[in-house]
C-alpha cells in the first residue's frame, strides 16, 4: 500500500507537469472505484485550470480555480503518473487527465481500492480529514504529543502510533523501523513508555519518513512514483519484512509478531 513517502514522491512527481495547466478532456474507463467517479467530473474539470498540489496525510489535493477540489487516495495499489499525450493506456488505468501542455495525469490502480472524488466548501470538514492528527514532518507533532496521548493506554505502542487521529502517515513499514532506531519494542504498552523515549521515537519517526521520501518511497508491488519511477528505500529497511534474518546491528534473529492484525517484526535484543 503506498504510504505517506509514497504519496509525498508522487505529489513532487506530478507537480511541475501538473500544477497551472488547464484540462482539455477527462476519459473514465472505469468509474466504479472504491468511491464511484463522479459523474459530472468532466462537466466540472473541462477548460478549468488547475492549482498546486497538497498532500494531507495519504490524500492527494488538487484544487480547481474558483469551482472546488479533487481529492485522490490511492488505495492499495493505486497510482498517479505521467503519460505523455498519445500514449497508450494499460489495463487498470481508470482515469486520465488530459492536459493543455500534451501531458497527461494518468491513475492506475489494480484493486480499486482507491478514489478520485469531487469536493467543495471548507475542504477539511471533509469527513475523511477532520479528524485526522498532524502530519509527522510538521512542528505540530513531537514527542510531547505522543507522551500525552498515550497515558493510560494499554495498547501497543506499535498500532497507537499507526493511528491517523495520533499522527498521520506512520504506516506499518515506517513504524517498524522507527521503533527499532528508537529501541522501543513493538508490542509494550504505550502507556508504559516513557517521555524521554517518546521523544526519541518522535525524531526517528521524522528520519524515517524523510529518508524515505528522499530515496523515492518504498518500493512494494506495484508502486512507482509519479514519473514512474520505483523507490528505493527498500534497500535501507532494518526490520521490515526481515523476520528470521540477523539483526543489522546485533546479529540476533529478528522476531515476527502480530500486532492489530499487522505483521511487525522486530529486534529483542536492541529493542525493550
Amino acid at each position: 500500500m503506498p504510504e505517506l513517502p509514497e504519496v509525498e514522491t508522487t505529489r513532487r512527481g506530478i507537480a511541475p507537469y501538473v500544477e497551472g495547466r488547464e484540462v482539455r478532456e477527462v476519459l473514465v474507463r472505469q468509474s466504479r472505484l472504491r468511491v464511484p467517479v463522479p459523474e459530472d467530473l468532466s462537466d466540472r474539470l473541462v477548460g478549468a485550470r488547475l492549482g498546486d498540489i497538497t498532500r494531507r496525510a495519504k490524500y492527494l489535493l488538487i484544487p480547481v480555480a474558483r469551482q472546488g477540489a479533487l481529492l485522490w487516495h490511492l488505495g492499495m495499489s493505486g497510482s498517479l503518473r505521467i503519460a505523455q499525450l498519445g500514449e497508450l493506456p494499460k489495463k487498470h488505468d481508470h482515469v486520465d487527465l488530459v492536459l493543455d501542455n500534451g501531458m497527461i495525469l494518468r491513475y492506475h490502480d489494480p484493486r480499486r481500492f482507491g478514489f478520485v472524488d469531487w469536493l467543495e466548501g471548507d475542504i477539511s470538514t471533509d469527513r475523511r480529514l477532520a479528524r485526522l492528527g498532524p502530519e509527522p514532518l510538521s512542528d505540530v507533532f513531537d514527542g510531547e504529543r505522543l507522551y500525552a496521548l498515550s497515558r493510560g493506554r494499554k495498547r501497543a505502542v506499535k498500532p497507537f502510533v499507526m493511528d491517523n487521529a495520533v499522527v498521520v502517515g506512520v504506516g506499518n513499514i515506517y513504524a517498524a523501523e522507527a521503533l527499532f532506531l528508537a529501541g522501543i519494542d513493538p508490542r509494550r504498552a504505550a502507556g508504559r513508555v516513557s517521555r524521554e523515549r517518546y521523544m526519541a521515537l518522535a525524531e526517528a519517526i521524522r528520519d524515517v519518513l524523510a529518508a524515505a521520501i528522499t530515496q523515492g518511497g518504498t518500493t512494494l508491488r506495484d508502486f512507482v512514483s509519479g514519473t514512474g519511477e520505483p523507490g528505493y528505500f527498500s534497500q535501507q529497511l532494518n526490520v521490515y519484512g526481515r523476520d528470521g534474518q540477523p539483526c543489522r546491528q546485533c546479529g540476533a534473529e529478528l522476531r515476527l509478531v502480530t500486532l492489530g492484525q499487522r505483521a511487525s517484526v522486530y529486534c529483542g535484543e536492541c529493542q525493550t
